[in-house]
């Protein structure tokens, strides 16, 4: 269970619930008393995996690094006239990002959190030009393409399959 202290406790009066909660380093999970040894082993993963997810999507929100950032390739790429919120989420599989360009909000993938920063600088570019160029245009492309690693980035990202090649 990913080196975790784990401490399984098992109640009579819970017939259907499952639950779970960390406390000083440990997670306790709380299981009801008749349920077998191969449901315990299904809900266990899946409740210390979910509480990882929400410990990961904490940090990462309360980091304001990602917010710096995407300020400073505003004012470099787009002259600091751009607007927005942006953070990171944990329900982005398959995309490395979305814009909402109406409400001027950003969402990163939080993969994209563990890859190198000049594949998280193309995102984030991507992302501000949406603000700008809703589509996919030729206008949108010569924007972000003033991202010296424009190129690279899509390559990476087609490479650990975050990136259609159209």
């Amino acid at each position: 269970m990913r080196g975790k202290d784990i401490e399984i406790v098992r109640s009579r009066k819970r017939k259907k619930t499952v639950q779970a909660r960390e406390e000083n380093g440990k997670i306790y999970v709380y299981l009801p008393a008749g349920m077998s040894r191969e449901e315990e082993k299904k809900y266990v993963d899946e409740l210390v995996k979910k509480m990882e997810r929400r410990k990961r999507r904490r940090e990462l929100n309360s980091d304001e690094s990602l917010s710096r950032r995407a300020q400073e390739l505003n004012e470099k790429y787009f002259g600091g006239k751009l607007e927005f919120e942006i953070k990171y989420v944990t329900n982005q599989s398959r995309r490395f990002g979305s814009c909402t360009p109406q409400d001027k909000k950003i969402r990163i993938s939080d993969r994209l959190a563990d890859m190198p920063s000049w594949v998280r600088d193309y995102v984030i570019v991507h992302e501000l030009a949406h603000l700008i160029q809703p589509d996919h245009s030729k206008k949108f492309w010569e924007m972000v393409n003033r991202y010296k690693y424009t190129e690279r980035a899509r390559g990476y990202l087609m490479a650990v399959g975050m990136e259609s090649d159209d």
